[in-house]
């Protein structure tokens, strides 16, 4: 049995309006998919009025603690003494949110203790993984 940690997080959204409104978000991570980490805000904080999920490498949160990362869909970098930007870029426009760095460090030592860093591979099931390729490509 996989254990999955999840760990709700106060997002807050970097918007034109003088205030920063709080959304809520939740980090995964999943063994299974040692690589990756998935960020979810629910329904009611999205324009769409939809769940959304984005999934990313645990990597990107890890060095975006210390410095800007990313060139793709989704960056991170520090700001501040205590926060940690997120930018998530899609077709329809871009979220920028705020999120203190205690709490992704909690997630992120959460992580490691079931699957250490640069271990990953170690965790993978590759005949799974082929399976999965395979069938798609039929």
């Amino acid at each position: 049995m996989s254990t999955v940690i999840e760990q709700p997080v106060e997002a807050r959204l970097v918007a034109a309006a003088p205030r920063m409104p709080s959304i809520p978000a939740a980090l995964h991570y999943d063994p299974r998919e040692p690589f990756a980490v998935r960020m979810t805000f629910p329904a009611p904080a999205t324009l769409e009025g939809v769940d959304v999920c984005w999934t990313f490498a645990r990597e990107l949160l890890v060095s975006g603690l210390e410095e800007p990362v990313g060139n793709g869909d989704v960056r991170v970098r520090p700001y501040g003494y205590d926060r940690v930007v997120l930018e998530f870029h899609a077709p329809e426009g871009t979220a920028v949110v705020h999120v203190r760095a205690g709490e992704l460090r909690r997630f992120l030592h959460s992580t490691t203790e079931l699957v250490a860093l640069g271990l990953e591979h170690q965790h993978q099931d590759m005949d799974h993984a082929l399976a999965e390729l395979m069938r798609d490509a039929l």
